[in-house]
């Protein structure tokens, strides 16, 4: 345990980020899984909505460091191009 007030103190600031963290890491996760099941079921419209949303929080989860820039664009490529090939 901790004995000094600094200590103590990023105790608590850890636990604040990692809940902070979990919380933007499952967002992201969720929006981008939602858009791979959009895109799986065939309903273009559905999925043209759920990527919309998949591609600001890819953006974010890029600007929060949750998610590196190159992996990012790599997702939101592949997901546009298995879309476009609903038609």
């Amino acid at each position: 345990m901790a004995h000094h007030k600094s200590a103590e103190k990023r105790i608590r600031q850890t636990e604040t980020r990692t809940a902070r963290n979990r919380a933007n890491t499952s967002r992201l996760k969720s929006a981008v899984k939602k858009a791979e099941t959009a895109i799986a079921g065939g309903n273009k419209t559905e999925a043209e909505a759920a990527l919309k949303q998949a591609q600001p929080e890819l953006a974010r989860g890029v600007n929060q460091g949750i998610i590196h820039k190159n992996a990012a664009a790599r997702k939101m490529s592949r997901l546009t191009k298995r879309l476009r090939s609903l038609a």
